[in-house]
């Protein structure tokens, strides 16, 4: 069963995410919250798998309690869930440790899928933030891409091809196929590029892979 954390200051709208993930059958909410410092409290009672976070709050907002939840001990996955579509916070959700953006609007079978998706270590954007931010991250200048190319020089061959796919917008187990590898290899490929890099997830990654220039 897979533990979510819901953190939205409307409570309607709270209780509309609780009844659609719920009725997935393998997710649980195991609480709310209606401001980020609750968020923060919340998430170390109730250590959840994955949390549904809103951006903006009265109080401690959506990106501050993100960036405090992200750095708890093995923390939950968290994905930004708004009605707003802007780049800053887009930039700043994932700097601070997010591994997903979803707009509200988003639907049902969506919204689930987002949550399976991040609690099995992949990443999940929307497709408009997806396509905006490989658009931004391809249009890089020299400097910046001569910068990454040097961090990803610690790599090896093997690590440089799994987080190129993971780049991609692959799974683990769609990487898995196309480099023949076990699942459980990739992910301890992923674990290693991740520590090598100083990087807290794939999307972070990935967005340096982006600057790099490597998927021109």
């Amino acid at each position: 069963m897979i533990r979510v954390l819901l953190v939205d200051d409307e409570q309607l709208v709270r209780q509309g995410l609780r009844m659609i993930l719920e009725s997935a059958g393998d997710i649980e909410v195991v609480a709310e919250a209606a401001d980020g410092g609750e968020a923060v409290e919340q998430a170390i009672r109730h250590r959840p798998d994955a949390v549904l976070m809103d951006i903006r709050m009265p109080g401690v907002d959506g990106l501050t309690a993100t960036e405090r939840i992200a750095g708890l001990p093995d923390p939950p996955k968290i994905v930004m869930l708004t009605t707003f579509e802007l780049d800053e916070y887009v930039h700043t959700a994932l700097r601070h440790g997010a591994v997903g953006f979803l707009l509200k609007d988003t639907p049902p079978k969506d919204l689930i899928q987002a949550v399976r998706t991040v609690v099995e270590g992949n990443a999940m954007l929307s497709p408009s933030v997806t396509k905006r931010l490989i658009e931004e991250f391809t249009s890089h200048g020299s400097a910046r891409a001569a910068a990454a190319r040097r961090r990803l020089e610690a790599l090896t061959a093997r690590e440089r091809e799994v987080v190129i796919a993971a780049a991609h917008g692959l799974s683990n187990a769609e990487i898995a196929h196309r480099l023949y590898m076990s699942e459980s290899t990739v992910k301890a490929h992923m674990s290693r590029v991740l520590a090598k890099l100083a990087l807290s997830n794939r999307v972070q990654a990935a967005i340096l892979v982006h600057d790099a220039g490597l998927l021109d």
